[in-house]
């Protein structure tokens, strides 16, 4: 099967999916329309088989996390989903993993009305590149860079638990309940991009940031570009809802604290906005976790008030 066969066979079903797309694949470049009023905000990721994810999982989880991770960047965004590329490096042309990767990049792509608009394919070590494009109104994008000293820290969901799903498949933990085992694989697996709490936050997040280097490591980067440090509560993180059954080890607050992997939503929000927030945690998993502060740095601060300085790290790329 060659290049262009391989595109009409797996993947020329997703390109019509969504609004816009003037000219979609078939030609030297897609061509598409931009809504009146609106700005195009544009994410790409690289997976690399052995680096992003094991060799051996599922080819449909491959495309999930690859496709989920650009999403969950369009939701720290607080943008909408429109169209994607893909840059397929395949080692050769396996048809069952074809078949499992374009299955698993349909759901995703169906389920959040993001259309398919080209790529391209070659032959060598297995890697992903997805490049989104979503749009978000004039001006009203989320970015990092607004955090102020005084606004309060949220997360969405449970940071860490992609973390401890990749333990579980790497062997590294044993699980007994299997439905908790399932839950925390499924975090690895089956990212989750946080779209709808990204266009909510609107208008109400003063900065936010998709976790996926970890907790520390991503909130310190809305302090650098910010100018400002960050207080955690302790007892805030410990007290998130990870499966009841797992026994509160410190690796749980390790992998809270410095885990990656999640695609959860870590951001900040203005006293004034707080009522405004509070009418989405009925409907959001959403917890408060700490503050913004002036000065540099990120400390926590534990149920006895005793403050600890720590460092911003997580997982690094070089």
């Amino acid at each position: 099967m060659d290049e262009f066969g391989l595109i009409q066979r797996y993947f020329s079903g997703l390109q019509q999916l969504a609004d816009g797309v003037v000219l979609g694949i078939g030609d030297d470049a897609a061509v598409l329309e931009i809504p009146p009023h609106e700005q195009l905000v544009v994410t790409t990721d690289t997976l690399v088989e052995g680096v992003h994810f094991p060799a051996d999982i599922a080819a449909e989880h491959v495309a999930s996390r690859a496709l989920g991770s650009n999403l969950s960047d369009l939701a720290a965004m607080g943008a909408e989903p429109r169209w994607f590329s893909l840059a397929l490096t395949l080692p050769q042309v396996d048809a069952d993993w074809l078949a499992g990767f374009s299955q698993g990049l349909a759901q995703l792509s169906r389920t959040h009305r993001c259309a398919l608009v080209g790529g391209d394919t070659t032959r060598g070590p297995l890697s992903v590149t997805i490049t989104v494009h979503g749009t978000v109104p004039r001006n009203k994008a989320l970015t990092r860079c607004g955090a102020c000293p005084g606004d309060r820290l949220f997360v969405s969901g449970v940071p860490g638990m992609g973390a401890a799903g990749l333990a579980c498949l790497q062997g590294d933990w044993d699980v007994a309940d299997s439905g908790a085992r399932q839950q925390l694989l499924n975090r690895f697996l089956k990212p989750e991009p946080r779209l709808q709490l990204g266009l909510k936050l609107r208008g109400i997040a003063s900065a936010a940031i998709d976790i996926s280097d970890g907790l520390l490591a991503d909130l310190g980067h809305i302090c650098q570009r910010s100018g400002v440090g960050a207080q955690l509560d302790i007892k805030a993180l410990e007290a998130l809802p990870w499966p009841e059954t797992l026994n509160t080890e410190k690796r749980l607050l390790r992998w809270t604290l410095a885990g990656g992997d999640d695609y959860e939503l870590c951001f900040a929000v203005p006293e004034k906005n707080l009522d405004a927030l509070s009418a989405l945690q009925s409907e959001l998993a959403i917890t408060a976790i700490g503050e913004v502060m002036e000065g540099e740095g990120l400390w926590t601060i534990d149920g006895n008030g005793q403050r600890t300085e720590l460092s911003a790290s997580g997982y690094q790329h070089f």
